[in-house]
């Protein structure tokens, strides 16, 4: 097994990078798991683990568990709160800036879409652009709401959908989604410090807006 990318860890929580392609938690289609590694990491220290949030399986970035029940349940009370950005690159020439809301529901397939129907779930996407050369852009992303699916959706919505995106992309012939979660800050709910990592902009990212 792979060595598990540890950011940050104390005795209350943990956050870990995920890859892409790698599901947060284990499901009927997919027999591995970002969970299940962290629990083998844990269990050999007698630790426990609890999902506090999920990433898309083709997302990579940062993911917070928690070791007991109390903090997992502290941090999801103030997860709205908790300053959660992405970096991206979409096709095309984005705005310098926009705002994306809508509803998402999901058909039976599982594919997530947006809709003016209220009786769908609110979603509401900030992005910036840092750069752009003729065939794509850059994009600091930060999300107001966390829907399944939600950036994937509304970049393709934007009509600049991201590189890699089998799924709500085009067929672009890049290996894996450049969608990274990179940036995260909250207040330890128990020690009430600061937490605030920033992974950056992946060199490979850089080096497709440069070409």
């Amino acid at each position: 097994m792979k060595k598990l990318k540890i950011l940050f860890e104390d005795k209350h929580l943990i956050i870990v990078y995920k890859d892409s392609n790698i599901p947060t938690i284990k499901s009927e289609k997919y027999s591995n798991s970002l969970y299940e590694e962290v629990y083998d990491y844990l269990h050999k220290k007698n630790q426990k683990v609890f999902i506090v949030h999920r990433l898309d399986k083709d997302t990579s970035g940062l993911v917070v568990f928690a070791k007991n029940e109390n903090v997992k349940d502290a941090l999801q009370r103030i997860w709205d709160n908790v300053n959660r950005e992405y970096i991206t690159l979409v096709h095309g020439k984005a705005n310098n800036s926009g705002i994306i809301k809508s509803y998402l529901k999901e058909t039976k397939t599982l594919l997530s879409y947006s809709t003016n129907d209220k009786s769908g779930k609110y979603a509401e996407t900030h992005y910036e652009k840092i750069d752009n050369n003729n065939q794509y852009s850059l994009l600091k992303i930060k999300i107001i709401t966390g829907r399944k699916n939600q950036i994937r959706v509304h970049m393709k919505d934007n009509n600049t959908p991201i590189l890699g995106d089998r799924k709500y992309g085009i067929k672009d012939g890049f290996r894996h989604m450049m969608l990274l979660a990179n940036k995260l800050a909250f207040i330890h709910p128990v020690t009430h410090q600061k937490i605030s990592i920033d992974l950056g902009i992946p060199d490979e990212y850089l080096k497709q807006i440069k070409n």
